[in-house]
């Protein structure tokens, strides 16, 4: 399984040390634990965006008919130079 090396400062080191401890656990586990739940919550936050920019794109029109003032100008329209 691939690696990474991380560093951390003394103080972040002592802590992951003291939470691993609190909570029974290695550090590695602890740091792998952390990591996986971070990525799961990007995934998460993606996949949301996804869905809404879907759920926008399929009901525009209404979004447009409710919020006209901000609904982006049509060329031509406008002030004149």
């Amino acid at each position: 399984m691939p690696a990474l090396n991380v560093e951390f400062s003394d103080r972040e080191l002592e802590d992951l040390r003291q939470i691993a401890k609190e909570r029974g656990t290695s550090m590695k586990a602890l740091v792998r634990e952390a990591a996986a739940a971070d990525i799961a919550r990007h995934r998460a936050l993606q996949e949301g965006a996804e869905a809404f920019r879907r759920f926008f794109a399929s009901h525009k029109d209404e979004f447009a008919a409710a919020f006209p003032d901000d609904e982006p100008p049509v060329k031509g329209e406008g002030r004149a130079a």
